[in-house]
């Protein structure tokens, strides 16, 4: 996250800096979609180098366990990674707060489990709590953050660090998307069983007539 976007720590401050001069369509549109492949390019090179990706995915396969949490607008993140990793392992749960509790997985955390904890600005106290506390009961935490040094990253075994600066109001949404599709894959392809896994669930959609015109 650059300096001039931290400094914009709300969506109104950014709103003021970015969105109030008069600007066209066209030239607004130029200036989001130069920014979003800037952050793209720029995080998935990173994380190519860093290896942290990798590793994240290492630590999912490897958990006989895996939770996936995030608050807020993090949760619409770990919500699409919960179910991408879904259909190709099994045991992964997301702590929604109303059919999955963060009290109640933090009730029984043992060894060899991974929470995948998206904490992105402007960081659920929720998300950092669930973070810390499962770190303190053995299990494992792999952070998605937007900053090295955000409460997530520091109790994280591993983090993954995107790049949220954005031409918007909003912090982009880009590179995070990008890092959850990278992360269902490297787990898929490791992962035991994910191809008998894929081809059953290919059967069932079918006889449960879950989507439109036999699409799947």
């Amino acid at each position: 996250m650059t300096v001039e976007n931290r400094r914009l720590s709300t969506p109104d401050e950014r709103y003021g800096a970015r969105l109030q001069r008069r600007s066209t369509a066209t030239a607004l549109l130029q200036q989001v979609v130069a920014q979003e492949t800037a952050n793209l390019s720029a995080t998935l090179e990173r994380l190519q180098a860093d290896g942290s990706l990798e590793q994240a995915a290492r630590r999912i396969v490897a958990a006989k366990r895996r939770f996936v949490a995030g608050g807020s607008k993090s949760w619409s993140y770990a919500s699409l990674l919960a179910t991408d990793l879904s259909a190709s392992m099994a045991n992964v749960t997301l702590i929604d707060g109303t059919v999955v509790r963060a009290v109640d997985v933090l009730s029984d955390v043992r060894p060899g489990d991974v929470l995948v904890a998206f904490s992105l600005r402007r960081y659920a106290r929720s998300t950092i709590a669930v973070a810390e506390e499962f770190a303190a009961a053995g299990g494992a935490v792999v952070g998605v953050t937007d900053d090295a040094d955000s409460a997530v990253a520091r109790v994280a075994d591993v983090a993954v660090v995107v790049s949220t600066d954005s031409a918007s109001y909003a912090d982009s949404p880009t590179a995070v998307a990008a890092v959850v599709h990278i992360l269902a894959t490297l787990a898929a392809a490791s992962a035991k069983g994910a191809r008998r896994r894929l081809a059953r669930r290919d059967v069932l959609t079918a006889r449960l007539g879950v989507y439109a015109d036999g699409d799947r």
